[in-house]
Order: structure tokens, then sequence, then C-alpha cells
């Protein structure tokens, strides 16, 4: 009895600090405001980011709209007789959360050349194309072509189906790790800059290993 005496009266203890006032309002009015301004922050904020996360948002400017994006519809990741289109987000974002919000940080950056009009002309643009592409080329081989692998995945890679030729790169030097996508597949979406001195694939394939001799 002693027992349950003492644990009614730490209930008891416990709704009096709960509903206790805190000048002017219970502390109990307080959590359950600060839970559900949590919940219309933190869907405001996904809500945002998923409205930033749309082709519709990258090319709402014209810098993006009249110059890469214009590009884009040349190639296959377009249009294609599958009807499967990668958009910007598919190759410039991750996937998963966490590395989604590091990228949305890194991308703030193009704020500044927005309001300063870095590229804000096709010539501007032209000039500046290596400057960009290397940049992006750097973070996706830093990364490990992450944003590649939203939609492409050595292992479920039919290899038969390849090229001789591309099939024994995948299997030589992407399954090893020794090379990653963006290393071969430059200008995959987006026309080439210059590309004098800028390394380009996989610069020597192994050798067909020889024919051992029969034994005599």
């Amino acid at each position: 009895m002693k027992l349950l005496r003492r644990a009614a009266r730490g209930v008891r203890d416990f709704w009096y600090q709960f509903n206790a006032p805190a000048r002017h309002l219970s502390l109990g009015f307080l959590t359950l405001g600060g839970f559900l301004a949590g919940i219309v922050f933190w869907g405001g904020f996904n809500t945002a980011l998923e409205v930033t996360n749309t082709e519709d948002f990258c090319v709402s400017c014209h810098e993006m709209r009249d110059n890469v994006f214009e590009e884009l519809k040349t190639t296959i990741h377009y249009s294609n007789r599958s009807g499967v289109r990668a958009t910007c987000p598919d190759c410039h974002v991750p996937h998963d959360w966490t590395d989604k919000i590091a990228r949305k940080m890194q991308a703030s950056k193009e704020v500044w050349g927005k309001i300063f009009g870095t590229i804000n002309t096709r010539e501007k643009f032209l000039d500046q194309r290596l400057v960009l592409a290397t940049h992006e080329w750097t973070r996706l081989k830093a990364n490990d072509s992450l944003e590649c692998r939203n939609c492409h995945d050595y292992d479920s890679m039919d290899l038969t189906r390849q090229a001789s030729r591309a099939a024994r790169i995948h299997r030589t030097f992407l399954a090893t790790g020794q090379a990653t996508c963006i290393d071969c597949h430059k200008g995959i979406a987006h026309r080439l800059p210059h590309m004098a001195g800028i390394p380009q694939g996989v610069q020597a394939a192994p050798a067909a290993p020889s024919a051992t001799p029969p034994p005599r």
C-alpha cells in the first residue's frame, strides 16, 4: 500500500508540475505549443526543401534555362525510348537526406552568383564554362559520383548487354573503385568546354591477358 500511495503521490506531483502556471501559461500548454510549432516548422522546412529540389525551380532563372537546360534537351537523359527522364535534381542533388542538406548548403553560394550576375549573359556563361564544369567534376569525383548512383548501380548492370569495351572498363575500374562515373562520363548531359589538358576517361585501359601456352 505504501508503494501505491507513493506512486500515486508521484503521479499527482508530476501532473501538478505539468499544469503549474509558468507566469501566465501552464507548462503543459507551453510543451504542447512547442510540439505543434515544431511540426509546423519541420513541415514548412521540408516543403521549402522539396520546392527547391524540382526542375521548375532550377530553370526558373534564365541562366540555367537558356544555357544548360537547353543543352540537356538534346541528350538521352532528357528524351529516350523508355521515357525515363533525369531532371536537374536527379543529377545534381543526392537523394539521402543528410547528403541532400549538405548539397543544398553548398549550392547556396550560387545565390551570390545570381545577385552579382556572374553568368547573366551567354558570353559570361561561355567564358566561365570550364570553371563551372571543373567545379562539378571535382565535386562528383570527391563523392564517388553520388548523384549518378541515384539511378545507376553497378550491381544492377547487365554487363553482357554492354559493348565489350564498356563492360571491360566497368568491370576493371568501376567495380574496383579505381575510377568513378564522372571520370569517363564528362559531358553526358551538357556540352563540354574546351578540353585541352583535361583528363578524360580511363587513360590506359588494361591490355587483354595473353593466352597461356598449353603444357607439353
